[in-house]
């Protein structure tokens, strides 16, 4: 099943939050984004946690069901606005106690548990700076980060503790507090505080003190090729963008339930599963358990779902599951479906279609820009593959770099360029924490450079190419691994595909490709010359694949994005970077490797 467009219905662009993309971006302003939200009572400025709680506790919304938590054991807990109120201002209140000030980062090590979305929020009505840690990290990028934010207060759990933390604390001068989730055992390991006591004792009265929109908020760290982790700062006046990018790109309401599958250890879990959704009013699902596709069906259907929000690398595991599985537990309140995380091939937007009756929305944004650039609405015709539009209050444009300070702007549809970001929209990253000079370079001819690759057709959707570092060179064409990716997992023996560019003396280089089988297939020389023989019908020699290895599961981020660069080094036998954010591997299987006969 493929389609070029999948066009929307008249009826489907009406019922849209925003029904005309065009008059949306004439008419939008952030200044009047702005006035959607309330602001701190008596004019005391701007704070996230008011928006996405406070405000809604003191009204209409306070008995409605704001988190839904669900245990892997099947245990079942229900927050309110108003008891999340209370529970974020016992929290809040815990850390005024213990002497934490604005601008204190409080870092959070937690599973998704209703804790973690407490701590959150209180650390952020109490003018604190939020920074959450992905729990699956070791020891050695927990204190990396820590270092580096020079946290406070770290709240975790005394399992999390006990294996990851214990031993490393010595080497953590600025870490006063660590606060626990006990666990079934009543205590908490020596040298902690004990969470339970600590909220049981607090008042759940606490005034959310003055907040400046640019009070710094959150911190969130992001790898990069080599080198040590990025701190990306965000301030309070993200929420402006967090709230209507949540409206337009996702298209919530009030009435919703919606499926964030994100981790908040990554700053999709924290702006799209924590603060947007909370903005709007809707109710937000949270599990707890690992990816589980019969799991994943069940929730869909027993929670009523009507906005879902997930990753490429989810949906790749689904289509892994055979459409059949999504036809056991039909979910007929589904009526939005959005992906984010790395480019959506053609083929999973699609399937969507044909598991759910509708197309994945992809959409693009990053670390740095703190929500959502680029999307597919719901009132738009989808164009499989495309990353979408800008946003409203979005202006973007694709240049080429001609110095360290200048660019050139790309006019001609289909030309490649960097996609680069007027700057100005409120949840724009000010600053990489302690490395001013590297932020400074992120900036360039009065705009932000992304670093992506991408190409702008006629009608102003974006085409991702690949990051400025990932384009193959070879021959004299340039190559995007994402569209070889997306040819070879039209296979129907891929599961998944990444490509490189191999050095080669004479077309400089070849495109080189890695890919996983679905269940029922096997690695084999005969498979590995058809798919170089498939990718050759569908891109042409030039663009295809020389090469291809097949491996029991590629790389990948414990965010779920496949890691091409370590492959390349692996590959070129160079160092391997950071490896602080890589899911553990599958274990060694049988692969095939080689060129063209």
């Amino acid at each position: 099943m493929a389609w070029d467009v999948i066009e929307k219905t008249a009826g489907t662009r009406r019922a849209s939050n925003m029904p005309d993309y065009e008059a949306a971006r004439r008419q939008f302003t952030w200044t009047e984004a702005r006035r959607m939200l309330d602001g701190l009572p008596g004019g005391r400025g701007l704070n996230i946690a008011h928006e996405a709680v406070d405000r809604h506790a003191a009204g209409p919304l306070a008995g409605k069901l704001a988190l839904r938590w669900l245990g892997r054991n099947g245990t079942v807990r229900d927050f309110t606005y108003d008891e999340l109120r209370r529970q974020t201002s016992r929290f809040a209140g815990v850390l005024t106690r213990l002497g934490v000030q604005p601008g204190d980062v409080v870092a959070s090590l937690c599973a998704r548990i209703p804790e973690l979305y407490i701590a959150a929020l209180g650390t952020l009505k109490c003018g604190a700076v939020f920074s959450p840690l992905f729990s699956a990290f070791g020891p050695e990028p927990i204190h990396t980060r820590l270092e580096k934010a020079q946290a406070r207060v770290l709240v975790t759990t005394a399992s999390l503790y006990r294996r990851k933390v214990s031993d490393i604390r010595a080497r953590l001068p600025h870490l006063e507090h660590v606060i626990v989730v006990p666990g079934e055992a009543a205590d908490a390991p020596a040298g902690t505080h004990n969470l339970r006591q600590l909220l049981d004792a607090a008042d759940d009265r606490f005034v959310i003190p003055a907040t400046q929109p640019e009070s710094l908020a959150l911190l969130h760290f992001t790898s990069g090729t080599t080198g040590q982790p990025k701190g990306a700062m965000h301030v309070h006046e993200a929420v402006v963008a967090h709230h209507g990018t949540t409206r337009t790109a996702l298209d919530l309401r009030p009435d919703d339930r919606f499926w964030c599958t994100a981790d908040p250890g990554w700053v999709t879990g924290t702006s799209y599963g924590i603060v947007g959704p909370l903005t709007v009013g809707a109710t937000g699902i949270v599990d707890e358990a690992d990816f589980d596709a019969e799991r994943w069906y069940r929730i869909l259907q027993q929670e009523r779902v009507t906005v879902w929000y997930t990753a490429p690398t989810a949906i790749r595991m689904l289509m892994k599951a055979g459409v059949d599985l999504a036809r056991r537990f039909p979910a007929p309140d589904l009526r939005f479906i959005a992906s984010v995380g790395e480019p959506l091939n053609p083929e999973a937007v699609v399937w969507g279609v044909e598991a759910f009756g509708l197309p994945f929305h992809d959409n693009w944004w990053q670390t740095e820009t703190g929500g959502i650039m680029i999307a597919n609405f719901a009132s738009m015709d989808v164009r499989p593959g495309s990353m979408g539009r800008p946003l409203p209050g979005v202006d973007i444009a694709v240049v080429r770099r001609t110095g360290d300070d200048t660019v050139d702007v790309v006019t001609d549809p289909g030309t490649v360029g960097e996609l680069a970001i007027v700057p100005g929209w409120p949840s724009m990253f000010r600053g990489y924490l302690r490395d001013e000079a590297r932020y400074r370079r992120s900036f360039a001819g009065g705009y932000y450079l992304t670093g992506d690759l991408v190409r702008m057709d006629p009608n102003g959707y974006c085409w991702f190419v690949g990051r400025d570092n990932d384009v193959i060179k070879s021959s004299g064409h340039l190559i995007g691994p994402f569209e070889v990716e997306s040819a070879l997992m039209e296979h129907p023996a891929v599961a998944e595909a990444t490509v490189i560019g191999k050095p080669d003396p004479m077309a400089y280089e070849i495109v080189k490709a890695f890919v996983a089988l679905k269940p029922g297939h096997e690695a084999s020389e005969t498979l590995r010359l058809e798919l170089i023989g498939f990718a050759r019908t569908r891109l042409g020699a030039a663009v295809a694949p020389k090469e291809i290895d097949v491996l029991p599961g590629l790389p990948k981020t414990r965010s779920g994005k496949i890691m091409r660069r370590l492959l390349k080094a692996r590959e070129l036998g160079l160092p391997e970077g950071d490896l602080s954010t890589l899911e553990p591997e599958p274990a060694a299987g049988t692969s095939t490797s080689g060129g063209t006969s």
